[in-house]
Parts: structure tokens; C-alpha cells; sequence
């Protein structure tokens, strides 16, 4: 037997900015017919899903995660420090790195940064 992780779920307290963010910052394919409504977030084979604004999941968690509430790590395909300059040619500001970190594949250097909401987000890069 084999498991695989699917999707995560995550909190947004609005839709139309978090969507803009995960999109142009993340590269995510929008999945979901409502641009500025609940989205799905899609990177290749993975997914990002979210509750938000007007959404009344079933089932939940027993602690439902509050916008900014997440820490996700995405590899970054190339050196790290062309994840700097990408964050920052949008706006983005890298709180922390380059550092070396340890991840699924081995170990990494990492950048850390946050979304709109405050969660803190990881770009880790293997090469």
C-alpha cells in the first residue's frame, strides 16, 4: 500500500485577493468557476483548497484554521536566489533566508515569506 498526500486545506479571509496572490506569486492554476468566490489552488499533480468568506464546510476539522493559521513549504524548481527575486519583483518581502533546511526530498536552502492572510509559506530548492 501506498499513500499519497492529495490536498491541504486552508483559511482566507477574501477570496479576491487570495486568489490574485496564489495565482501570480505561487503560479497556481485557479480551479473553481468564480474568480473572487471559494478556489481551489492546483500545482501539477497537487492541491491547495480553501475555506473562506461564505463557505460552510462538512465535515470540518475539531479547530477550524483561521486565515493566516497555515505553514506550507512549496519546492522551487531552480536556486533559491531566483525565489528571492521573484518574490520580491511582486511585492513580496522574504522574512527569512536563504537558509538550509531539511525537506521531503533531502536537504534544501529555503525562503520564508507569508500570504496575504499571515500564514508563513516556504519556497525550498533541491539544486
Amino acid at each position: 500500500m501506498r499513500v499519497r498526500l492529495d490536498h491541504v486545506v486552508i483559511h482566507v479571509s477574501d477570496w479576491t485577493r487570495s486568489n490574485a496572490f496564489y495565482t501570480d506569486v505561487l503560479g497556481a492554476e485557479l480551479i473553481g468557476d468564480d474568480p473572487h468566490g471559494p478556489a481551489r489552488y492546483r500545482f501539477g499533480d497537487q492541491q491547495l483548497n480553501t475555506h473562506g468568506p461564505g463557505v460552510d464546510p462538512h465535515p470540518v476539522a475539531a479547530r477550524a484554521v483561521e486565515p493566516g493559521n497555515s505553514d506550507l513549504c512549496f519546492v522551487w524548481d531552480g536556486p533559491i536566489a531566483t525565489a528571492v527575486e521573484h518574490l520580491q519583483s511582486h511585492g513580496v518581502q522574504p522574512e527569512e533566508g536563504p537558509v538550509e533546511r531539511s525537506g521531503a526530498k533531502g536537504e534544501g536552502t529555503s525562503v520564508y515569506f507569508r500570504d496575504p492572510d499571515g500564514s508563513l509559506l516556504e519556497f525550498i530548492a533541491y539544486v
